[in-house]
């Protein structure tokens, strides 16, 4: 059976170690991908700010904004769905069915587009006001007013969760 090398006595071609010179470390510290150091003149790893949306903010995020965008358009997607899956149990109830199907649609339909325009100030705003209008929809019945107070919940959630992200 061969012996095995000695793992003291190896030299690692990957990561710089306390034998090597200067003159050997410079040359390890040369571009990386895209041109950026990757390791600096002491040895340490420099941060490579080449990547798309720019050096890692505060937050961590590499691009907050778009971070938080997704989770309000995910909870406006999610009510949407919740709103298309009412429509059946609203009209088996009995009420009148053209009134609550047309307010339904007309609440998933503005889901769906302030899910895409949420790159507005303003469209977090009528988010909020999307709320207050499935809350008045308790009018037709009491279940819409239930879902207005759970999707209110939820949004003020996303809410300052994007104040705590974006500041």
């Amino acid at each position: 059976m061969p012996a095995r090398p000695d793992p003291e006595g190896e030299h690692d071609p990957v990561l710089p170690d306390a034998t090597l010179s200067d003159g050997q470390r410079e040359d390890l510290a040369g571009p990386g991908p895209a041109g950026a150091e990757l390791v600096g003149g002491d040895g340490n790893l420099t941060p490579n700010d080449d990547q798309p949306g720019g050096p890692p903010t505060g937050s961590g995020l590499r691009n907050p904004d778009a971070a938080v965008r997704g989770v309000g358009a995910g909870a406006l997607i999610i009510e949407a769905v919740v709103l298309l899956l009412a429509i059946v149990p609203l009209v088996k109830l009995g009420h009148p069915t053209a009134v609550v199907v047309s307010v339904l649609l007309g609440l998933v339909a503005l889901c769906v587009a302030l899910a895409g325009l949420l790159r507005y100030r303003w469209a977090w705003w009528a988010g909020a006001g999307l709320q207050v209008l499935l809350f008045a929809g308790g009018l037709l019945h009491v279940a819409l007013a239930i879902l207005g107070v759970l999707f209110g919940a939820v949004w003020a959630y996303v809410l300052s969760v994007r104040r705590s992200v974006l500041g």
